[in-house]
This record gives structure tokens, sequence and C-alpha cells, in this order.
């Protein structure tokens, strides 16, 4: 028999699959994640096979083993499926015949799967980001050790070499924590070529998408910065328009209904943490050189303050984005709005 619909539970070692039919038998069957497994699971298939299956570490592995096997996989955005997470009688069985259930039914909520490269990228990105934040610990516990000696230091005091060197002589503290001392700013050291090296390949990757010579043009959007956002973006052409962005962004507020009564809460931040942060900071430096961008952010500022009117602008920066991307605009000067002439 043909099943047109498959819920997928997935986990590292195997996954559990309800297959539903048309007139809406069921049945479900285990299989492991290795090669034997994976190929079981693929006799099964056919073009007119739907898929559904949770976001997980291994759910891009996954997908592109079957993309090109079935008329659909989606990836299902957990935080609007809350059906599983939220289910008292929780087993790989159920979960799998709840997700075919809702596929049957065309009520999945999807998030848009990156490809293969989209991914390593994406990996990249990821790792640059937690060794940055290392690095930014290990100089907070610098701070911490030489303030328990009664050294005050500012926060920038360790942005190079020179002054972290420095560090290995300091007078009045322990010889203990001078050993300490030591170890971490070898440590720094070792991170910041890391560091170096993640940036490096990661400018590499940024020069090769469509559209990095639009974003760079903009003020306030460098190498990093760009890939970042383009690597999240994927194909504009993806988002019908700039709301939808906004919205994949995680930038945008959650609405309440009740009673007759709508209200907004804080943004949703559903999306990618570190391409949303990106974004805030790319809009803080266009800030500093865009009249225009300012303006709208004091007027926003003293009407709602200075967290919100941050957002707002944010959403602003990235309305910008997506008519860049979008009309292929290249800017000769941001500041003025000109675009570069054909």
């Amino acid at each position: 028999m043909n099943y047109k619909y498959a819920g997928v539970d997935l986990h590292k070692r195997s996954f559990t699959v309800c297959w539903i039919s048309e007139n809406g038998r069921k049945k479900t069957v285990e299989y492991k994640t290795d090669a034997a497994g994976y190929a079981r699971f693929k006799k099964c298939l056919n073009k007119e096979c739907e898929v559904a299956v949770e976001s997980s570490g291994n759910t891009g592995y996954f997908y592109d083993q079957i993309a090109g096997l079935v008329k659909a996989v989606k990836v299902i955005n957990t935080h609007k499926f809350k059906v599983i997470s939220e289910s008292v009688n929780k087993t790989d069985k159920r979960d799998a015949e709840t997700i075919s259930e809702f596929l049957k039914k065309d009520m999945i909520p999807e998030i848009r799967m990156k490809t293969k490269e989209e991914r390593a990228v994406q990996n990249l990105i990821n790792t640059r980001d937690k060794i940055v934040k290392c690095r930014s610990t290990l100089k907070n516990q610098l701070h911490g050790i030489l303030n328990s000696e009664g050294i005050v230091t500012e926060r920038e005091s360790f942005g190079s070499n020179k002054q972290l060197e420095e560090l290995k002589s300091i007078k009045g503290i322990s010889e203990t924590n001078r050993f300490v001392v030591g170890n971490i700013v070898d440590t720094i050291y070792s991170l910041n070529e890391q560091i170096k090296k993640l940036d490096e390949e990661i400018g590499k990757k940024g020069q090769e998408m469509k559209g990095y010579k639009n974003l760079i043009s903009i003020t306030g959007i460098g190498t990093l910065s760009a890939t970042i956002l383009l690597n999240t973006i994927g194909n504009i052409k993806n988002f019908a328009n700039e709301k939808k962005l906004f919205a994949y962004f995680g930038i945008v507020p959650r609405g309440y209904d009740s009673g007759g009564k709508q209200k907004r809460g804080h943004i949703t931040k559903f999306g990618n943490k570190i391409a949303r942060t990106t974004l805030v900071q790319v809009t803080l430096i266009a800030m500093k050189f865009s009249p225009h961008i300012k303006e709208f952010y004091k007027r926003i500022k003293l009407k709602r303050g200075a967290g919100k009117a941050i957002i707002a602008t944010a959403r602003k920066m990235l309305g910008i984005i997506y008519k860049t991307l979008k009309n292929n605009w290249e800017f000769e000067n941001f500041k003025k709005f000109e675009l570069k002439k054909a």
C-alpha cells in the first residue's frame, strides 16, 4: 500500500514513523538511523508522500536523505506546535501518530529548512559565537581576580595583546592569582587566533553569497554581519513582504486577543538569536551615520522609551535590508540614501 502521509518522531539512533494512507489507514514502524534503516524507510516513500518531522540536531541529515524522493518534507516549528511537548501521555509511537494526523489535516507549522551549505556556514557562525562568549567569560574572570586583590580595572582594559601581556607581571597580587592570570591570558591569546581564523573563513563564504555587495554598501554592515544576515535570510524571494521577514527574525510583538480587546506584548524572539543580535548591532552603528535612521529612533524614543525604540529602529533597518536585496540596490552614499547608478 502506498502511504500518503508520514509523521516522524526523530531521535539520535532511531526514528518512529506513523504512516497514514488516503483512506485513513495507519501503520507505525521504527527505523534505525543507519544506512540500512534509511534504506528501509526510503523503499516506502513515493512522489505523492508528504513527510513531517520535528526540528532537532539531525533533522538536516534526515531532510537531505529524502528531500528528492517525496512531494514535501515539512520541518515543524516547535515554538508553534506544542501538541508534542505538552502531551501528558508521551511515547514515540503517539508522537509520530500526532504529527501524521496534523500533517494529513495540513495543520503543520513549518520552518524554512536551510540548504546543506547554509547549515555549514551556520556552524561556522555558531562556533565563533561560542568562542567569543568564552573569551568574554575569561575576561570577566580577570576583572574579578584583580578586583579581589584591590585592583580596579575598566571594562575595555584587556582589548589589546599589550594590555593582556602586562597582566602577567602585574604587581600587588598573590603568586597563585598571578599563575591563574597568566593561564587565562594565554588562553585568550589562543581564542583570539581561533576567532581570527573563523572570521577569515566566514568572510570567504560571505563574499560568495548573492547580495553580499548590496549589504556591505549599507553603512554599519561589514563582512561578518553581512554573512550572518545573508545566511539567515537565504533567498529573499521566500518572503512575500518585509513583515514576513520581521516575523522570521522574531522582532514582531506577540499578539493577544481576549474579551474583544487586543494587546501587544514583548517581541516573539523566534528565529536565530545571533542574527537578531547582529541586526541590532548594525542598527546602532547605522544610527551614527544616517540622519534619517537617527531621527526615527529619537522620535520613537520620546513616545515609547529607548528599549522599544531600538527594536522599532531595528525593524526599520531590516526593512531597508529587505528592499536592498529585493530590488538589488547598491548604495553610493547610504548617509544620503543615494544608490549607485546602473
